[in-house]
């Protein structure tokens, strides 16, 4: 497989990121070049929105990422850092944004192939294929439901420890639902867009969207899915969801609200228009 290498700040990582860095992956396995928060700053002359480590923590849980490297220099010599690594890839692969003359001369100086992904072919939120065959062995069967409306490493690091209990699958909630149990004004992002979001991190086994209403939308999923335990955090524990659980058979689980070692506590309310 080739080697891909991209680089940049991925500073509030959002859907247009995730659309660039999955078609970077349909090339090869993907290095991501980092931006540190000094390198952030020399370029863009204020601090990121997010730390260095928070942005790493969310690229890294992306399916499309095999490496992160941070580049604590700017970026006017961040290829530089290629040669040092002694990482020779076989593409550099930008977005138009980020299309520049120096990294296509690297490129063309040292045998690397340099490939622009346009703006057309990042658009639309496709689903994940799964080629037949290609499935793990059968674990226990673990959902989680919730909105994931502005989605942050509070979301990712539910998703890692939720996945350690078994396959996870995630049931969105869909727009009409997600208006009714928070009101006008939500969700800032269409159900497409979330769902894409929460099927791009590597301990989701499958996203689908809930057809069902009230706390309990994701109702017809479970049955679909069939699940061996239904795992909420505390701000997600509801007697509907306990009393359902106990009707089927389910196991209940709550896990408390635990960031990441070392990274803030998120909430998606707190983000609105960050």
């Amino acid at each position: 497989m080739k080697k891909v290498v991209v680089s940049g700040s991925f500073d509030d990582l959002g859907s247009p990121g995730v659309r660039f860095l999955e078609e970077a992956g349909r090339l090869g396995e993907v290095t991501v070049l980092l931006w540190s928060d000094e390198t952030l700053r020399v370029q863009t002359g204020k601090p990121p929105a997010f730390s260095q480590a928070e942005r790493a923590y969310l690229v890294q849980a992306m399916r499309y990422v095999s490496d992160v490297v941070i580049v604590d220099e700017p970026l006017r010599q961040a290829h530089t850092l290629l040669q040092e690594l002694g990482f020779q890839p076989d593409l550099w692969v930008v977005d138009q944004a980020g299309d520049d003359a120096r990294k296509k001369a690297y490129c063309q100086m040292h045998g690397l192939e340099y490939r622009v992904i346009g703006a057309d072919q990042l658009k639309g939120f496709p689903g994940l294929a799964y080629p037949a065959g290609s499935q793990p062995a059968p674990r226990r069967k673990v959902i989680v439901t919730g909105c994931y409306d502005w989605f942050h490493s509070g979301h990712v690091r539910f998703f890692e420890e939720v996945s350690v209990l078994g396959d996870l699958y995630v049931v969105v909630g869909s727009d009409p639902n997600v208006m009714l149990l928070k009101g006008e004004g939500h969700p800032l992002f269409p159900q497409d867009e979330r769902r894409y979001m929460v099927q791009s991190i590597r301990y989701v086994c499958q996203a689908l969207i809930s057809s069902g209403q009230g706390w309990m939308d994701a109702e017809p999923e479970i049955a679909l899915v069939r699940p061996d335990m239904y795992a909420v955090n505390e701000d997600g524990d509801k007697p509907e969801k306990r009393r359902f659980c106990l009707e089927h058979g389910i196991e209940y689980v709550v896990l408390k609200r635990t960031p990441k070692e070392g990274l803030p506590r998120r909430q998606s309310s707190d983000l609105r228009g960050f």
